[in-house]
């Protein structure tokens, strides 16, 4: 008789354990599924910032590539030609000379710049003090040669 009531007893202790433990597992889950939706639509929401971000630039825009490969020319490589020689004309006595301002306290260098499609791009400018940015049009010659023309900058005032 013993026996069976310490059964009893045991089984009884087993079951409220294991139910416990079973509980304690369903909220952890629980718990991680909630973090893991939340997580999802952050994500989702990133992806689209950087959708939306990347509206106007170059590998976006299916005309820009159409155009640029009808040259017989590469967006990557033409990306990566456009700002090399931009970024290499920082280190011109004066300051960059495609920016069209004079500088104030210092050369004008190009820090960023934006492909937004097969004709503009958008570049941030300054010389340490003052900041600025540019909208430049850029060609392509008969032997795809590129011909950088800024058509307007804008400096920000300092406070």
């Amino acid at each position: 008789m013993y026996l069976f009531f310490f059964a009893v007893l045991y089984i009884v202790f087993q079951y409220a354990n294991e139910k416990t433990i079973f509980e304690s597992q369903e909220k952890t889950i629980t718990g991680l599924s909630l973090k893991l939706d939340k997580a999802t639509d952050s994500l989702s929401k990133v992806s689209e910032a950087i959708e939306d971000a990347n509206y106007f630039s170059l590998q976006s825009n299916e005309n820009a590539l159409e155009y640029i490969e009808r040259l017989g020319l590469e967006a990557a490589e033409v990306e990566a030609s456009i700002s090399n020689r931009i970024y290499d004309q920082n280190g011109a006595k004066g300051g960059n000379p495609i920016i069209p301002l004079a500088a104030v306290s210092g050369d004008f260098k190009i820090n960023k710049i934006k492909l937004l499609n097969h004709r503009w791009i958008q570049a941030d400018f300054s010389d340490g003090n003052n900041w600025g940015e540019l909208i430049i049009e850029y060609f392509f010659d008969e032997n795809n040669n590129i011909d950088l023309v800024p058509l307007s900058a804008l400096l920000y005032s300092s406070k």
